[in-house]
This record gives structure tokens, sequence and C-alpha cells, in this order.
């Protein structure tokens, strides 16, 4: 692997700040150590500079089993939670969990019907309907639940922010164990038991709310009578709403989400095996994280964003493959209809962003927008204009949307500050939803600009990309490329590396995929290997621009690429350094 760099004046895309990380490790040790863990002095690299400096830690990351796992004990909150579910269901009351219509909501709540089930449990599955009941709890919905007797209530992924419709649950006569991720507010609800790592010490800081879900298995595993569940088994679920959420990966999630692709790829679970298939994907196939938020991911998201998210949630817990293949299917299809909204709303939201060039933050609003993709077209926008970003719509009388940040700028926090001008809001550092009344939209406008300047400056914003290290096309192999998936899982806080090119010269460029994305046919001159690289989503940007016969400096992340059974291998352009 090459350690020296070329020299780049980034007159191409100003847009971006690069910077190429070295390991301050001699050759000899990281070769001592790679050759300890059995693995290649260019991967030991990758890890030690990323901070894995010693033999154990580089073991722990390349092998976190579930033994590393701190005891539940640590988490009190856990076993009071559990103790209150299991006195509740010795005195014959009626359990109900409330979840969220996103994948971390879906996939937490058919955690726990799946655990209760395998106690002989029945419990009620409540999730609501992003149209007619917006995000997480309601009271007409509390009302309903006690109506049918429910008197013990544990919420999944929601409940943080909502302090009246858990008041009148108590006031129902219902037991709540509010179990979330999301951060608090100035007052905590009056659940009876919060098991929220926000809100208290917790041994597993970053979790998604599937993680706070699998957690409270795990306690009431060991407090409910009757033989234990083998806990592993609901790992599969972990993973896929830790993903979808974006959570960063940090110890506790890594051991999570990498057993839980193990459970992913066999595709032991039918609803598990049909959505692979749905998405294109064989239903043993191996599979990342990759294919996980941009294939599994999706289609279960579809159901909740644009119908009834219960489809998804009966496809997980379905026993019967071929029923769950037709639900996959209905699943696809509703994907189909999401990406086709979400494309239309884009090329909207995107043509109003032009008329905001000198704002420090993108507030984009029209009253016929689909509520369910915002956060998707949120994510995309940032993407395309590096700003933080809230796209806004019309419903029940409210404005309402999603937000999306940028490295450095804590969306959560900044909402805080205007609060006076919504109505409601919730949400993560980087991810956020929020309502207010139509007249304080322009107010909100100014003052979301303003509290972007006094926390990151007025933009331009750069985008900086981190590169793992200079390599040139001859050092990529099939062998190296499979060793690199040993990273695995890739998300926040653990990306998938991102290498720096030599200069490349330009031997042909197309695009494809409706005009949507750029091919280019690479050549390293130094070595004379000919790949081809795809720049995604970058069709609009340089359907006029010809870079035949230039050279090109790139970020980018090689990848294995098999067509008609043909295997070769791609560079997924990240960024165009430099032209030259």
């Amino acid at each position: 692997m090459k350690r020296t760099s070329p020299v780049m004046n980034n007159t191409w895309n100003s847009r971006v700040n690069w910077k190429l990380i070295q390991t301050s490790a001699s050759p000899a040790h990281i070769a001592r150590l790679a050759e300890d863990l059995e693995i290649s002095p260019a991967l030991c690299s990758i890890l030690h500079q990323r901070g894995m400096t010693s033999l154990e830690e580089m073991q722990f990351f390349l092998s976190p089993g579930l033994r590393y796992l701190q005891p539940l004990e640590d988490w009190p909150q856990l076993q009071q939670a559990a103790d209150l579910i299991a006195s509740s269901h010795d005195s014959g009351n009626r359990i109900a969990v409330w979840g969220d219509y996103d994948v971390d909501g879906i996939t937490s709540a058919a955690l726990l019907k799946d655990f209760f089930q395998s106690k002989g449990i029945d419990i009620r599955c409540y999730l609501p309907h992003r149209v007619q009941d917006g995000y997480g709890l309601n009271m007409a919905g509390m009302e309903k639940l006690a109506g049918e007797g429910i008197k013990t209530l544990i919420t999944v992924d929601c409940g943080i922010s909502h302090h009246s419709e858990i008041s009148r649950a108590r006031e129902l006569g219902m037991h709540v164990v509010l179990t979330d991720h999301h951060l608090p507010g100035s007052e905590l609800p009056p659940a009876n038991v919060i098991v929220n790592p926000q809100c208290t010490p917790c041994p597993y800081p970053g979790l998604a709310g599937v993680g706070s879900a699998f957690f409270l298995a795990a306690a009431l595993n060991r407090t409910l009578p009757g033989p234990q569940m083998d806990i592993r088994n609901l790992l599969d679920l972990v993973a896929l709403g830790t993903i979808a959420d974006l959570v960063p990966l940090d110890r506790a999630n890594r051991i999570l989400v990498k057993n839980g692709l193990l459970l992913l790829s066999e595709g032991r679970r039918p609803g598990i095996y049909a959505l692979k298939e749905a998405s294109g994907l064989g239903g043993t196939d191996s599979i990342g994280a990759g294919q996980v938020g941009f294939a599994l991911g999706p289609r279960i998201n579809a159901a909740g964003r644009l119908d009834d998210p219960c489809q998804a949630l009966e496809l997980l817990l379905c026993r019967d493959l071929q029923q769950a293949r037709t639900i996959a299917a209905r699943l696809n299809t509703l994907n189909n209809e999401r990406k086709k909204t979400e494309e239309t709303i884009l090329d909207m939201a995107r043509q109003q962003a032009n008329n905001y060039k000198d704002d420090s933050g993108l507030i984009l609003f029209d009253p016929d927008w689909h509520p369910g993709v915002l956060g998707i077209v949120a994510s995309r926008l940032v993407e395309e204009f590096y700003r933080p970003c809230l796209v806004l719509t019309r419903e029940n009388g409210l404005i309402k949307g999603s937000g999306r940040s940028i490295s450095g700028f804590n969306l959560y926090q900044g909402l805080c500050s205007l609060k006076s001008h919504l109505t409601g809001f919730g949400g993560h550092s980087q991810a956020a939803g929020l309502s207010l009344e139509p007249e304080n939209l322009e107010e909100l406008r100014t003052g979301f600009s303003r509290v972007i300047s006094e926390c990151i400056g007025p933009g331009p914003h750069q985008k900086e990309i981190v590169l793992d290290a200079l390599l040139g096309l001859d050092e990529l192999s099939p062998d190296f490329l499979q060793e690199l998936e040993l990273l695995q899982p890739f998300g926040p806080e653990n990306p998938r590396p991102v290498f720096l090119s030599p200069p490349l010269k330009v031997l042909d460029q197309s695009l494809f995929g409706k005009d949507k994305h750029v091919r280019f046919d690479l050549k390293d001159p130094e070595s004379g290997v000919k790949l081809r690289g795809q720049f995604w989503r970058q069709g609009r940007n340089l359907k006029e621009t010809s870079l035949k016969g230039k050279n090109l400096t790139l970020a980018y992340t090689p990848g294995i690429n098999v067509y008609q059974g043909l295997v070769s291998i791609r560079l997924n352009i990240r960024e165009i350094l430099e032209v030259s």
C-alpha cells in the first residue's frame, strides 16, 4: 500500500477538504501485529490508524463476540422494567407494545412480539399509521388500548417526548415501561420505568431503539418463568434496525450488529429470506451493512412511509415462506412507489434550494409533498448542497417535516434553541422531526440560518473526506477486497475505507441509470491497469461536462461487481478531487 501523496491544489472541488491519514507505527510493528492476527499489513495499518493500537483491541474489532457485552446489572433500569412486566403478567394483565412506523420501530416491536411468543405470552402490537396517526404516541390510541383491557404498555423507539400521552395512559390505569433512545427534553414523562440510554448512565450509550428493546428482552428472559429463549436468535432484527437508524457503531452496537449480520446472511427468518429475494439477493447470500441499509431497510420503511407499517411487522414475524414472499412483493411495489415520489419531490425541493443559495441552512416547504419521504429527500439535499436541511409539508393544519444535518452541527440542539417557533420536535444530532404553526415558518427560516452560522459559520461549508491510504489500481485484488469486509459492519464511526487514487486517465465517459449516474473507464498510467469507475447520482452535474482524456485523482472505495457470473473490480467514486 503506497504511502506518499500527490501534490494537489484541489481547484476542481473546492467544497471538499480531504486528508490522508497515516499510521504512526513502524512497518515492523505493523508486520508483527498482522502476523499475530493472520491479516495483511495493509488491513492492520487501517485498524491502527483508526485507533486500534493493541493486539487485544484489534482482536475485539475483528471478532466482537457477545462475551464482550457488559452485564445487564450495569443498567439497573432493565431489571426494574423486567420486574414490573413480570409482575403484571403474573397478575393476568394484558400487555401491549407500541412501536413506530420506521425500521427501528418496526423491528423493535417484532423483537418483543417474537420474544413473548417464545414464552407463550400473547401481546398486542400497536404501530401508528404515518398519515392517519403521525409520529409516536397519540391519545386516540391510548383510549383504544385501554378499551381493549391493556394494563401494561411498553413503548419502543418512542415515548420520551410524549408527556401528555403517557400521563393519559397512567390515568387510564396502565403501567408504562418506556424504552427509547431519542434525546429527552428538560422534563421526563411520567412512565413507571424509563429504559433509555440517553436518560441514565448506561454501558451501551449509542443504542438504537431496537437495541434498548433487545436488552429489555434479555432481562425479561431470566425474569419470566419457563425455559429461557436463546436470545441470540433476535440479533437479526437488532442488526436490521440498528443499521437502518444510522446510530454510531460503537462498541456495543458493533457487537450486536456484527453477530446479527450473520443471522441476516443465513436468512433463517422466512420474512428476511423473502425480503432478500425481493431485493434481488439470494435468501442465504452473505450480506453487509450496505445491503441492509440500501436494500432491506428501504423496503420495510416503504410500508410505514406510504402505507401501513403492520405489513412489515407481519413480514418479520411470518413463519411461512410463501406467505412471506407475497408480503415482500407488496413491500417491493411500495418501495418502487416511494422512489418515484421521492424523485418528484427531490426535483421540486432542489429548485427551491437554488433560491436560498446564501442561507446557511435550507428550509424547503410545499403543502402537497408526501410526508413519508421527507427525511430521505432531506438526506439527499444535504448530500448535494452540504448544508443542514429541513423539508416540510402541511399536515392537519400544521407544518411538519424532517431534517438532516452535516458534521459539526447538532440538529437537535439547534432546534432546542428555536423551540419558541415550534409546536414539537425530537431526534438526534444528525436527524430530527418537527412541527410548527404555519405563521412561524419564515421566523424559523431566519432563525435556522442564524443558529447554524453562529455554530459553524455562514458557509459555504466544506465536506471533509478522510482517506485511509493512497492505493493504486495494481494493488486492488479480490483477496484484498474480501479482507476489507472483515471491517464490517460499516456505518457511523466506522466508515467503509476510502482510498486516494494516483492520477488516472479517463478513457471513456458515459451516463447510465436514466442518466442519473456517470461511468468512467479509467487507466492507471503507472501500472497500465484499467478499471471502471462509477460516480453515483452525478449525472446532472456532469451531463454537459466531458472529462474524457483528462487525468482524475479520486477518493474511491473499491468493490467487487458480479454480473451474469462474471466477477470484476469496480471503483465507487466518492469525490473527484483533482482534474488535470
